[in-house]
């Protein structure tokens, strides 16, 4: 089954017509298939810079090749597996986006050091109580030293992306004492 191109582009020429572009707007019509740039935080924030996006989904076999050739300005893939429609692929790229958009999350910082955005996996993340089961929150977390803080986190970030990410660590800016954190993480 393949979806035909009529209803695709009278669908998407309907969005278009109702939305008041700028001047020199342009509203990016993504296809979401298996076949596409493979999605990835940097992907979500470029798209988080538009303020108008159309998302087409395809379903079984996907859509007839006219509306990839004609229509679509960008092909995304969420991974390399198939789904049998695109909706879900577009929920999480609608979702990895929208998080992106200031004003979104609770402060705009959020974004900033999670995984992903500079190129590492997060640091561990603890709350209260500061010991559960005997089992105790690093002290560094408890001491009020910011400066140590963040250090802690920067280390915490690297050494985990070392262990369970380590094809992430090419494209990180690190320092050579951050470097050599990350090979003895790689070779524990």
């Amino acid at each position: 089954m393949v979806l035909k191109p009529e209803p695709i582009f009278e669908a998407v020429e309907a969005v278009k017509a109702d939305i008041n572009l700028e001047q020199g707007e342009t509203i990016p019509v993504i296809l979401l298939t298996p076949q596409g740039t493979p999605f990835s935080h940097q992907i979500a924030s470029e798209l988080s810079a538009h303020k108008n996006l159309i998302f087409i989904c395809g379903h079984y076999e996907g859509v007839d090749e006219r509306v990839r050739q004609r229509l679509v300005t960008d092909e995304i893939s969420i991974g390399d597996y198939v789904l049998s429609g695109g909706e879900l692929a577009a929920m999480v790229v609608i979702d990895a986006v929208i998080r992106q958009v200031p004003g979104v999350l609770g402060s705009d910082d959020s974004v900033v050091n999670e995984s992903h955005a500079n190129g590492l996996l997060e640091y561990p993340q603890y709350t209260r109580p500061p010991v559960y089961r005997g089992w105790e929150v690093p002290e560094v977390l408890l001491s009020g030293n910011h400066a140590e803080i963040a250090k802690w986190h920067r280390q915490q970030a690297i050494a985990r992306t070392a262990l369970r990410r380590p094809d992430l660590l090419d494209k990180a800016n690190l320092t050579p004492a951050e470097r050599r954190l990350a090979e003895e993480q790689k070779n524990h």
